[in-house]
């Protein structure tokens, strides 16, 4: 028996394209829609650095308007 992706692919080829795009939206729920991407990483890095070093701005010290 062909491997899993292999059987995917061959059940996926046979289906109409009003199936295919469902079967996408339920792969798709599998799929974590939380990871963080590279650039949040550094965006996270970065502003443990600078809170660690101190440097943040207070809340009141924001022109809120």
């Amino acid at each position: 028996m062909p491997p899993i992706r292999e059987q995917l692919v061959g059940v996926i080829d046979c289906l109409p394209e009003t199936e295919q795009s469902l079967l996408l939206e339920i792969a798709r729920r599998f799929l974590p829609d939380d990871v963080a991407t590279p650039d949040d990483l550094e965006a996270i890095r970065l502003a443990r650095a600078e809170y660690a070093r101190g440097d943040t701005v207070p809340h009141s010290a924001i022109n809120w308007n």
